[in-house]
């Protein structure tokens, strides 16, 4: 008797990914990595020029959206505006996001509390909510969100950014919850140590202070995360990757922390 090997379905290719953050470091790494495999792009970032500069560079039909995505009459604007020819969205990734500060928290910028807030999780979670009615009539589709070790491991400083994270992951496992049975996919990417311009955003300019974050160390890449976000996106459709947790070998979960008395 001969033996038939079971069958193996190949890559799916997403048709159409929609990049919040298009123009950052993972943003950019993850259109070059979808155009090379031939989908088409919408990208989307604060910076029309920026935006075009990228487009231009892809050789694929690529659509732009500018705007801020903490604006969130001008994020219903810009998806309301999407050309029929890029509306069947297959993936959307969920990237725009940002750190700002690393005071203990009873110093911290309340500001930048609010900024992390409305960019990692009010822009997300409307991001979303604006796109994820059409993957459900469409029975099928991939929202990708890009959280971070920091959602799980809170470290000192991190305060409202860690808990920005976590709010993510948690978000992301929910929307699994509620989309059983439909067919779209859901995926919590959560990278630990990454070079890119990270913390020069979050020490506010600072390279001094950004590059000691690296220093003597061998961190991850745009390109590696890219790689991963990949990977669970071209997955086939019966696979769905829930959390993706990543970092360099240089990096691993730290302790608890203990204070201790001075004996006097």
């Amino acid at each position: 008797m001969s033996y038939a090997p079971p069958h193996i379905p190949g890559p799916h290719i997403p048709g159409i990914v929609l990049i919040s953050g298009a123009t950052g470091d993972f943003g950019s790494a993850f259109a070059r990595r979808f155009a090379a495999l031939g989908s088409r792009l919408i990208l989307a970032g604060r910076t029309p020029e920026k935006l075009k500069a990228l487009a231009d560079s892809l050789d694929v039909p690529t659509h732009t959206l500018a705007f801020d995505v903490r604006d969130r009459k001008a994020m219903e604007a810009a998806i309301a505006s999407i050309p029929a020819e890029f509306a069947a969205i297959d993936l959307l990734i969920n990237n725009a996001g940002l750190a700002l500060g690393m005071e203990p928290a009873q110093k911290a910028n309340l500001d930048d509390w609010e900024i992390m807030v409305d960019t990692n999780d009010k822009a997300l979670a409307i991001m979303t909510g604006l796109i994820l009615p059409g993957m459900v009539e469409r029975g099928a589709g991939h929202i990708i969100n890009l959280s971070s070790t920091a959602g799980s491991y809170p470290y000192p400083g991190g305060h409202v950014y860690c808990a920005s994270k976590a709010f993510v992951t948690q978000f992301s496992l929910s929307l699994r919850a509620d989309l059983l049975g439909t067919g779209v996919r859901v995926t919590s990417v959560e990278p630990g140590m990454v070079e890119t311009s990270f913390s020069l955003v979050r020490f506010k300019g600072d390279a001094e202070k950004a590059a000691k974050v690296y220093a003597d160390t061998t961190p991850l890449t745009a390109e590696d995360v890219a790689e991963s976000v990949t990977w669970a996106a071209t997955l086939p459709p019966h696979f769905n990757v829930n959390r993706l947790e990543i970092m360099p070998t240089v990096q691993a979960p730290a302790g608890l922390a203990v204070h201790r008395f001075k004996k006097a």
